[in-house]
């Protein structure tokens, strides 16, 4: 099983989130089911094919007991894109749950329901057909005697604001996420208590691909969090340090880069002036050579105007 999987499934396992799930999308948010009343379920169902036994593995799975009753069985399906085929999956899963009923009782046994939710946290809508006749091919001489099966999806991006709302549990906090970045794009969080705070936090990365959400999992620890605004304060207080440190690093480099350019520039602005004086020099001083030669001035005038010994002017004028 995947880390994405796995950190799908954190938050929904908690029996407070769970029931709380199934109470407002199930019963309009009656507190039909206790968060004590759920048992953990072995999520794991087999079938046969092409002579293996291969399994079939629920993403969360509970009982809801009273006095240690069996009432119901109830799973959840996290689908972050659509399946055309989802009712044929949700179908494999019930079926496994009935199949393992029918072996383990007997015929004075109570059979209890076994229900399914997709939880849908795709941004498009789910264009496909939520029902088993829905996605078979059925010869109209058969339609009679097909039986339907229906799937419970709910497309957590399309619920209302009442149905919000209704949630007390943290998956509100996930929930509002979904419908308010569908419908504006933005997301500016409620300021609930988060009671789970590791667990929001893998879901909305795994959920969202956020990469915000799975930087800040390696915070909260660190850090007292309590609520998404403040989660998000420090994603947002990294981010500006991250950028001052990257401006610090970019603008060192473009500084390094500038001082070269200027330097070169400088650097040849400097040859030409040198040039240009030494060039003055040298015609200065084989004017003097000449005057010296046609005896128009004495080597120790022309040397005195160089600065230099009348040794120096007569080995450099080639005079004897």
């Amino acid at each position: 099983m995947g880390e994405k999987d796995i950190a799908e499934k954190v938050l929904e396992e908690y029996d407070d989130v769970f029931a709380d799930i199934v109470n407002v999308l199930l019963f309009g948010g009656e507190r039909v089911i206790d968060p004590d009343e759920l048992e953990t379920a072995f999520s794991l169902s087999a079938y046969k094919a092409d002579g293996r036994v291969r399994g079939l593995d629920r993403d969360v799975a509970k009982y809801w007991k009273k006095q240690n009753i069996r009432i119901a069985f109830v799973g959840f399906e996290n689908q972050t894109t659509a399946d055309k085929y989802m009712p044929l999956r949700v179908l494999s899963y019930d079926g496994g749950e009935y199949r393992k009923q029918y072996s383990d009782k007997g015929n004075d046994s109570v059979v209890y329901p076994v229900v399914t939710l997709v939880l849908y946290f795709g941004k498009e809508k789910w264009n496909y057909p939520k029902n088993l006749c829905g996605v078979i091919d059925i010869p109209k001489v058969f339609e009679p005697f097909v039986s339907d099966y229906k799937m419970n999806l709910f497309e957590i991006s399309r619920l209302s604001e009442e149905q919000l709302d209704l949630f007390t549990s943290d998956f509100r906090i996930v929930a509002e996420y979904f419908v308010q970045t569908r419908v504006s794009g933005e997301y500016k969080p409620a300021p609930q208590t988060i009671n789970h705070v590791q667990a929001v936090f893998h879901a909305m990365s795994a959920f969202t691909g956020d990469s915000r959400f799975e930087e800040v999992q390696h915070l909260v620890s660190d850090e007292r969090v309590t609520t998404m605004c403040e989660a998000l304060d420090i994603i947002e207080n990294r981010g500006m340090k991250k950028g001052f440190e990257q401006g610090i690093r970019e603008g060192r480099q473009e500084g390094i880069r500038e001082g070269r350019q200027e330097g070169i520039r400088e650097g040849r602005q400097e040859g030409i002036r040198e040039g240009r004086q030494e060039g003055i020099r040298e015609g200065r001083l084989e004017l003097l050579i000449e005057l010296v030669k046609e005896g128009k001035m004495s080597a120790e005038a022309a040397a005195s105007k160089e600065n230099m010994s009348v040794e120096e002017f007569k080995a450099i004028a080639k005079l004897s």
